[in-house]
């Protein structure tokens, strides 16, 4: 079926718990034209992001250089953290991301199955820009384990899926983060 490029948005210039929707700083958009250099060799390609900011940002590099439009993906989005504050929402993830799938709530079990199922239905090679823990839970299922965290892609990392066969196949995960979670 396709290959599915899955794309860590680069460095945003705010925190999960200091801002709800940041850009990207400069590290970010850097990061962002480098993904986009990266992703040139392996044309065409359907570009689709997440709708939140610093995934769009980071698509717009290989948007400009392919002349080409971002379709916005809702199921890709940053895992759902509803009526969480701020400072509320930091010390929720780090107890998400240390869990276990099988151990989540019944809404977030259904977010990771949508997306997956979102990358599933995919039908030809795709480049998604989306999110750390929203990557972490498509190379979970794919592999299936039960961890939420299995990996730390870093900012502007390239993750790719095969999804022959309506099933979900990791082929390479990212290069992985030094530095904290943001």
């Amino acid at each position: 079926m396709a290959l599915i490029y899955l794309i860590r948005h680069g460095k945003a210039a705010g925190s999960f718990t200091d801002d709800m929707d940041p850009g990207l700083d400069e590290i970010g958009r850097s990061q962002a034209i480098e993904a986009a250099t990266s992703l040139q060799q392996h044309l065409p390609l359907t570009l689709l992001s997440s709708p939140l900011k610093r995934a769009q940002e980071t698509a717009t590099p290989l948007a400009s250089a392919l002349e080409q439009s971002i379709g916005i993906e809702k199921r890709v989005a940053e895992i759902p953290s509803p009526g969480l504050s701020l400072t509320e929402r930091g010390p929720w993830l780090q107890t998400v991301m240390s869990g276990r799938w099988s151990e989540q709530s019944d809404d977030l079990k259904a977010w990771q199955q949508t997306l997956c199922q979102c990358l599933v239905e995919i039908e030809e090679d795709t480049v998604i820009f989306s999110h750390f823990v929203a990557i972490n839970a498509a190379v979970s299922w794919a592999t299936g384990s039960n961890d939420v965290l299995v990996f730390r892609p870093d900012n502007g990392s390239i993750t790719i899926f095969d999804n022959t066969g309506d099933k979900l196949t990791l082929i390479k995960r990212g290069n992985e983060a030094t530095t904290r979670i943001n």
